[in-house]
């Protein structure tokens, strides 16, 4: 079924008036991209930090209406809606639509992080090595993509968890995964062995996600708003979250780890790790930076 699709740019300061006209008319979807697309820069990645809700200075809004709209009546509907912004720069064009859910699916494909740990989609047969019977294996809604393990930063943390439960490091133990997407790192630890885990977003959408990813594995794990978050500490803690945030939580995310436990923290570009070492460094003893391409993970031991 095609679509009338509208693109306009606007500011950071105007695009909250714009999106409202355009949900005021009936747009299906309203999405956001950066004007400049300038990957590089960390601003180009659209992933607030916990309680955090950035966006780009300069922004493309595109929204989706249903084919038999009439562009001209759209127009003067927003017109009407909100006089005082610029509807000039207005594009159309019509768009097919596409079975989005099955582009992901042909994408998403088993995966496997360590010694034991998988990541599978819940209606893909499971590999050989996944049915082995020490093996880690989470079953996820590709629905729900966002934190699918297809990502460096999440692919790191994978990797740290299923390091710690071969050192015998995570048996029963306490994690809080900070900023928590789908709950992939929260529910890996529950099968690597985890006693427990909590799970932190921003996102009232992840914490739907996490809750049901959770209930698709069998697993439970308390997941929280940033604002409901119960203040304790957790012998493991990982954040997945842009240096920016990072940077911004540092203090906060250091009193969450017990002393003696220990943190990851990842979503930091190749080059930002050296001042998070050095803001860490405060706490935390033990520093180490992985890298994976373009991406770093920094690790740590909480000091008594």
């Amino acid at each position: 079924m095609p679509f009338l699709e509208i693109t306009l740019r606007c500011t950071e300061a105007t695009q909250p008036r714009y999106e409202n006209a355009l949900d005021d008319v009936g747009a299906l979807a309203v999405t956001m991209l950066d004007a400049d697309a300038d990957t590089s820069n960390e601003r180009a990645i659209l992933e607030p930090g916990v309680g955090e809700t950035p966006l780009w200075n300069e922004l493309v809004l595109t929204a989706l209406f249903p084919a038999d709209t009439n562009a001209l009546a759209l127009l003067a509907a927003l017109e009407a809606f909100d006089a005082g912004l610029d509807w000039s720069s207005v594009s159309f064009r019509t768009v097919q639509d596409e079975d989005w859910e099955r582009a992901w699916l042909d994408q998403f494909q088993p995966m496997r992080f360590g010694a034991r740990t998988w990541i599978v989609p819940w209606n893909h047969e499971l590999p050989e090595d996944a049915q082995a019977a020490d093996a880690a294996v989470v079953r996820l809604d590709p629905g729900l993509a966002f934190g699918s393990g297809t990502h460096p930063t999440t692919a790191l943390c994978l990797r740290w968890l299923d390091q710690l439960a071969t050192d015998g490091l995570l048996a029963g133990q306490a994690v809080l995964d900070f900023g928590c997407g789908s709950g992939i790192l929260a529910l890996a630890a529950l099968k690597l062995g985890a006693g427990s885990a909590t799970g932190v977003d921003n996102d009232p959408q992840a914490l739907i996600a996490t809750a049901d990813n959770g209930e698709r594995n069998g697993m439970q794990i308390a997941a929280y708003l940033p604002e409901d978050e119960p203040v304790r500490t957790y012998p493991i803690v990982v954040a997945n979250i842009l240096a920016s945030a990072l940077d911004a939580l540092a203090e906060l995310l250091a009193a969450r780890v017990a002393p003696g436990g220990r943190i990851a923290l990842s979503g930091i570009l190749h080059g930002q790790e050296d001042e998070l070492l050095q803001r860490y460094a405060a706490w935390f003893d033990q520093l180490d930076a992985v890298r994976d391409g373009d991406w770093m993970r920094i690790t740590g031991v909480r000091r008594a």
